[in-house]
């Protein structure tokens, strides 16, 4: 399994939210959406190519470290992967449904004056709701929960 892909999964959405938040006022309207629903449709589409590799054994379940960002009196904190087949299915459910959002937002949130924010905070929500979706570590699920706790009360 390729370590770039997984990778690319979280950042895509992360990076549209970026974009959409900081860019909004240039892109407009129609650039937050088009970028993050863009997004979060690769993201869906990369999860599901990794679900049916995995589902057909092309490729092993996956656990590596990406990084370590703390170590302190033998304590590595790492964050990594671990992509099995439950948290793959809960990936391509999170892009999914995520991907239904972003579409249905368009219509509901035609008039909103915080059309470009919004669009930034659920591509933001969707890239927590990843990083939960298949962490290493109980520090990493947490850390993610507290993410995407965050992002809801945006």
């Amino acid at each position: 399994m390729n370590p770039n892909v997984l990778l690319a999964i979280p950042l895509l959405p992360l990076i549209a939210a970026i974009l959409a938040g900081l860019a909004g006022k240039w892109i407009g309207r129609t650039g937050s959406h088009v970028v993050t629903i863009a997004a979060v449709g690769a993201s869906f589409v990369l999860s599901a190519q990794i679900a049916w590799q995995l589902i057909t054994g092309e490729v092993s379940v996956y656990n590596d470290t990406v990084y370590t960002w703390l170590v302190s009196d033998g304590i590595r904190m790492e964050v990594g992967f671990l992509v099995d087949q439950l948290s793959v299915l809960m990936m391509c459910v999170v892009t999914f449904v995520s991907l239904c959002v972003h579409i249905y937002t368009i219509g509901y949130m035609h008039e909103d004056p915080g059309y470009q924010r919004f669009f930034s905070y659920i591509s933001l929500f969707t890239f927590a709701m990843l990083c939960s979706s298949c962490p290493t570590t109980s520090c990493s699920c947490s850390s993610a929960g507290r993410r995407s706790a965050w992002c809801r009360t945006c």
